[in-house]
């Protein structure tokens, strides 16, 4: 069978405001599907294995693109809180959705979250000579279904940014297959509405496979390690890790 081949579209959850009913069921859809998927785990194991030569108890900070309401990385921190009680996380995202409570969640298990409201080409413009200094950089930074939005030089400028700001990056997407399509065909099943049934679609569409993202990184193979694989059923994981880090890291 050949492979599918990528097509980026418009999905309409990213075209509707954030209290639109609509909306608002789409993303608690999100948070079935990603049960189903078992994301929290891919995005645990993966976090794990990315941060195992570091010390556990330094602090760790770390910035999420394209939070939405920061559920998903609550879901991370509740499985990973205990091995690491100092994590700052910054919650971006182009609408405000990230609620009290979340934030009070993540500091129950002694993480300090932040949501950061802005559009992620703001935050990859944003050019300081301080983001290339190591002390500045962001221990990891993580983007849960959020590349497949973007293709082209859209996509070069985000992964340059990321780049130039991380220690390490961890990226889960949609894997583009043909069992990851009928998937999507299924959602509605879960009770998903128009809105989700419609962009899961779209969504394997854009996903990735192979080594795709790894041919796109900007960073060069003397200054990162970097791997990619399938995930679970019907994701894809990209992980990149500055080299030379390990136990010997310095603290932000």
């Amino acid at each position: 069978m050949m492979p599918l081949p990528r097509i980026v579209a418009a999905e309409t959850l990213d075209g509707l405001a954030e209290d639109d009913p609509a909306a608002m069921r789409s993303r608690r859809d999100l948070q079935r599907i990603h049960r189903f998927m078992g994301t929290r785990g891919i995005m645990a194991r993966a976090l794990q294995r990315l941060l195992a030569s570091r010390p556990s108890a330094a602090p760790l900070r770390l910035l999420e693109l394209g939070a939405g309401d920061g559920s998903l990385m609550l879901g991370v921190a509740r499985v990973l809180g205990a091995r690491w009680p100092k994590v700052e996380i910054t919650l971006l995202d182009r609408q405000d959705l990230v609620n009290r409570s979340t934030l009070d969640d993540y500091a129950r298990l002694g993480w300090t979250a932040t949501p950061q409201v802005v559009d992620v080409f703001d935050w990859a413009s944003t050019q300081s000579p301080a983001v290339r200094e190591p002390s500045a950089r962001w221990d990891v930074i993580v983007a849960n279904l959020f590349l497949h939005h973007f293709e082209g030089p859209a996509l070069a400028t985000l992964l340059a940014a990321i780049e130039s700001r991380a220690r390490r990056f961890l990226a889960c997407e949609p894997r583009r297959a043909a069992l990851a399509l009928a998937g999507s065909h299924l959602v509605g099943a879960m009770g998903a509405n128009a809105v989700t049934r419609q962009d899961a679609v779209l969504s394997v569409h854009a996903g990735f496979r192979d080594q795709e993202l790894s041919a796109l990184w900007p960073g060069g193979q003397s200054f990162w390690t970097v791997s990619e694989s399938s995930a679970g059923l019907f994701s894809h994981c990209f992980l990149a890790e500055r080299s030379g880090l390990g136990g010997a890291e310095a603290s932000p």
